[in-house]
């Protein structure tokens, strides 16, 4: 689940600064699905509650013989799992369908919500996740990758004339005698 989450922060900009597909994927997204529209009605549908019932997540993975498929996955699981149920496959684009990600603006309207989120995929980094999975390279999706990403995302103000600093707090837990 800690993959999912932080792959799912990563993918996502704000509203109207994610970009495009690139030309390589968006051909690549048309050879497979007939076109952009088409691709987001089937992944939508994938995502839909009759489709995934209950929690899980809704994937466009770069599949056998780096070709795209969508796929869908219960819980916390994903296609880089092996025995996962779905597609196998290095996930490029993943959309949480756990109501936690949706229900306080949405409630039961999961469809609406999916619909809303392609307004703030970053398809910048999908699209350089895409060539590095033509490659066989999965997306790393650590806790830090997604918090500076974050951070990054927001303009800090800056005091005039005093220095610029952070501050990075690490926490151990040990158990046992």
């Amino acid at each position: 689940g800690t993959y999912n989450h932080n792959f799912f922060w990563l993918e996502m900009a704000p509203k109207g600064t994610g970009g495009s597909p690139s030309a390589k994927l968006a051909a690549a997204i048309d050879e497979a699905f007939g076109s952009m529209d088409e691709f987001k009605a089937k992944f939508e549908a994938a995502g839909a509650p009759g489709a995934r019932f209950g929690s899980g997540w809704v994937w466009l993975v770069v599949a056998e013989g780096n070709k795209l498929a969508i796929t869908s996955t219960p819980n916390q699981d994903n296609p880089l799992m092996e025995g996962v149920e779905g597609t196998p496959g290095i996930p490029i684009l993943g959309c949480d369908v756990w109501e936690h990600a949706y229900y306080l603006k949405y409630q039961f309207r999961r469809p609406d919500y999916i619909k809303a989120w392609w307004d703030v995929v970053n398809w910048n980094q999908v699209s350089a996740w895409y060539e590095d999975a033509l490659g066989g390279k999965a997306p790393t999706a650590d806790s830090s990758s997604a918090a500076a990403a974050l951070v990054g995302s927001r303009a800090q103000p800056e005091a005039k004339g005093k220095p610029a600093f952070g501050f990075k707090f690490n926490f151990e837990a040990q158990f046992g005698s």
